[in-house]
């Protein structure tokens, strides 16, 4: 994989409420809560001492309870928000020494926002919210609309430019929100929870609509949530947040599989691994293989050692030929029959990098363990029903 360039980095970031911050930071630098700090100081710790690196072309999702700071850190990121230390870099450059009109210009081209609660101007159609960025950009009423048009036929909106807004579902309103957000071509798109007020199937809906935009314009989405299992769908890094602090940055994968502590391990284990979870974890190297070029009794002899009913076949490159079982080896040796003759080539093959969860059919259905090969074919493992079932829970 080639090295991620990060476009938006947080360094030592720190935000804090109250009038004895000086005091408050002592507290928090000897590892004292927030909790305790807030008794003692009367100081609210929103955020303290954030490192984040945001990789471009992304979709990096902040997650965390209520409180945790994740709203206040995406605030920061366009300057809504001013850390009482540390600082903001967007490519490279510290977004605190920008001057008004560098602000300005940054908030209007370079990072756009879609809130939890659409932010719609009611008193404008589907094409006046979805032009109005470029309209503050100052681009021409005829340009403005028209690629305005283009947005809104992207988002799924063609026929609903000219209606107001108050008479769409919220579905609809937050895919105007959206697509409002991705007119003005901005490189970073923050999401706040948006998708947190919508009926579950609609919410499912937007996941994958979000994701099927992303994966065609490559925008860098900073994403808010509270739900695991929409931070390890969307996320293509994870960062969890407790008490204004971030515990752990991983992908889905590696942050399901190696949780820091027992208060990410109990964030994970809500999720659905499956979904997150490659084959490769869970596959096992298989006991018995057989080469195509051996005897039908020696494929016995390694299968009866090993107390198993079937082996793997593989040509002298180790790529998967096929199957055998044991009853049809034996009667193949009654019969003068080669392992190439017997062997069932039509062996369930999967990959290391495929999802538990897209192989569980597959399993079900499979007579024997699913085979996991590389891409020119070479056997890697193998994954049982049993493993499939345990990962599962």
């Amino acid at each position: 994989m080639s090295k991620q360039t990060t476009i938006i980095e947080l360094r030592h970031v720190t935000k804090l409420y109250g009038l004895e911050k000086d005091r408050a930071s002592q507290m928090l630098s000897h590892g004292v809560d927030k909790a305790t700090v807030q008794a003692k100081t009367g100081v609210t710790v929103a955020l303290w001492d954030v490192n984040l690196a945001i990789p471009e072309g992304r979709v990096s999702v902040i997650i965390g309870l209520s409180g945790s700071g994740k709203s206040t850190l995406v605030r920061m990121l366009n300057k809504l928000n001013k850390p009482t230390s540390g600082e903001v870099l967007f490519q490279g450059k510290n977004i605190a020494r920008y001057s008004q009109k560098e602000l300005l210009d940054y908030r209007r081209r370079n990072i756009s926002m879609v809130f939890q609660s659409f932010g719609l101007m009611e008193n404008r159609d589907v094409l006046g919210n979805v032009a109005y960025g470029l309209e503050v950009q100052g681009m021409e009423k005829s340009k403005r609309e028209q690629k305005a048009m283009d947005v809104i036929a992207m988002v799924g909106l063609s026929g609903w430019e000219r209606q107001h807004c108050s008479r769409l579902s919220g579905g609809m309103r937050q895919r105007v929100g959206i697509a409002r957000a991705l007119a003005t071509d901005s490189p970073v798109l923050l999401m706040d929870e948006p998708f947190s007020a919508l009926d579950p199937l609609v919410r499912q809906d937007m996941q994958f609509e979000l994701l099927h935009i992303q994966r065609k314009l490559q925008k860098t989405v900073v994403f808010i949530t509270h739900d695991m299992d929409e931070a390890f769908k969307l996320g293509d890094m994870v960062a969890i947040m407790k008490d204004g602090r971030i515990v752990q940055t991983d992908t889905p994968e590696g942050m399901s599989l190696h949780p820091v502590d027992e208060y990410v391990r109990a964030f994970t284990d809500n999720a659905d691994k499956t979904k997150v979870v490659t084959v490769r974890n869970i596959m096992i190297v298989p006991s018995v293989l057989v080469k195509t070029s051996d005897g039908v009794e020696h494929a016995i002899h390694v299968m009866m050692r090993h107390a198993l009913s079937s082996a793997y076949v593989v040509d002298d490159d180790l790529r998967l030929a096929g199957i055998i079982d044991i009853r049809s080896a034996i009667a193949a040796r009654k019969e003068g029959k080669g392992i190439s003759d017997i062997m069932d080539s039509s062996v369930h093959t999967v990959t290391g990098d495929d999802l538990i969860a897209d192989i569980v059919p597959l399993s079900a259905e499979s007579p024997y363990p699913l085979a996991v090969v590389d891409g020119e074919g070479g056997l890697e493992g193998i994954v049982t029903k049993a493993s499939v079932l345990a990962s599962l829970r």
